[in-house]
């Protein structure tokens, strides 16, 4: 296929839909697309309707009269290296671990002295205080909350916060006896790594369930509304049921890599793949919100797109983030970003593209001082602002 000429500054996405299933749709070729402002939204896993055909990003709440809300999602190639060892999980060992950290999350609201449950999810303990981890939209549909650990004991539960940005929120109950999650990384995880989804679906009776799967891909982007993304998502093929937002997804060791949030549905059903919200974005939101209620998300101030240079072999690479737009006293403007330059690295970590970017800053927040490596050589550290 040709590629017109000059070269593109951005990719464009395809619709995954096909009769039989998703797949990859014929490629089109690269161009620039409309720019985005770096204000670093997570944005929420429950999606907005409005986008026909293609993959269903749907929440997995076990809500009684359920709505189906459909997004196309991108096309794109996540690139990573296999898995280093064929390591095998002893999920009996992880199950013993982690379920007695997932907890049953209802909803519901209070009539007659009565608590009638209007939907449910799951949640994750996260310390001994008794603060627990779960999706904005699980505790969004009702106006009480009520937790039922592992072993049944029932609670009543305090809304400290949520971020509707992250799709994350904070439960808390009055006990401190509570088994927390021990919280693993991201950094090193490769395709191919075993994982454990641990959560409570459907809000059966008898405790948390488990599921076993891969890591399927990593950095997935996901978009859940006209304006609303999930950036640097894990996907995984371990199976994720309704009621099972907010619960978690471990690794071989028992350790929190996720929070999982959403499943793909075509038009033929579900297809196996469920998303997580990485551990580093719930640690971050998760501590702000216990520290202060809410959540502050950091603002750069620029505008742009992908950069491509052409390849020996006539191809084109994306080589960093060509910037368009800054704005005026930004947190860019002020570390002296100028239009034209491209940006390279974030704290260390190579960025290739627009979204790796985003995904980069995501773990970041407002007044952190971040160091950002351009093209030319030069090394800024902007002090971030806040949305």
């Amino acid at each position: 296929m040709t590629y017109p000429t000059p070269p593109p500054q951005r990719s464009t996405y395809s619709t995954l839909t096909t009769s039989s299933g998703i797949r990859p749709a014929a490629p089109t070729p690269p161009k620039r697309r409309s720019r985005r402002w770096l204000a670093l939204p997570i944005a929420a896993a429950v999606v907005a309707a409005g986008f026909g055909g293609g993959l269903i990003a749907s929440s997995v709440q076990n809500d009684p009269a359920p709505v189906v809300f459909q997004q196309a999602l991108p096309e794109r190639v996540i690139t990573a290296q296999p898995a280093s060892s064929t390591v095998t999980p002893d999920t009996a060992a992880v199950g013993t671990t982690v379920i007695p950290s997932i907890v049953t999350v209802e909803v519901g609201n209070v009539t007659n002295g009565s608590f009638a449950v209007t939907g449910s999810g799951s949640g994750v303990v996260l310390d001994v205080d008794g603060n627990i981890a779960t999706n904005d939209h699980v505790v969004a549909g009702g106006s009480e909350a009520r937790v039922i650990l592992s072993d049944g004991r029932i609670y009543d539960a305090e809304l400290v916060g949520t971020d509707p940005l992250t799709d994350l929120a904070v439960l808390k109950v009055s006990t401190g006896d509570l088994t927390p999650i021990a919280l693993g990384s991201t950094d090193d995880l490769v395709i191919g790594t075993p994982t454990i989804a641990v959560g409570s679906p459907l809000g059966l009776e008898g405790g948390p369930s488990l599921s076993v799967g891969v890591l399927s891909a990593v950095g997935r982007e996901v978009q859940t509304g006209p304006e609303t993304i999930l950036y640097g998502m894990l996907q995984t093929d371990a199976p994720i049921t309704s009621g099972s937002s907010g619960g978690s997804l471990v690794d071989a060791e028992g350790k929190l890599i996720g929070i999982t949030t959403a499943v793909g549905v075509s038009a033929i059903g579900v297809e196996g793949i469920g998303f997580a919200t990485p551990v580093e974005i719930v640690e971050r939101v998760t501590s702000e919100i216990i520290a202060t209620g809410s959540v502050s998300h950091a603002l750069l101030g620029i505008g742009g797109d992908t950069a491509y240079d052409a390849t020996t072999d006539g191809g084109l690479a994306p080589v960093g983030v060509d910037v368009r737009d800054v704005t005026s006293g930004s947190a860019a403007d002020a570390a002296g970003i100028i239009v034209g330059d491209v940006i390279t690295a974030v704290d260390g970590t190579a960025v290739l593209t627009m979204d790796e970017l985003i995904t980069a800053l995501r773990r970041v927040g407002a007044g952190d001082i971040v160091e950002i490596s351009l093209s030319d050589g030069r090394t800024v550290t902007p002090t971030l602002a806040s949305r």
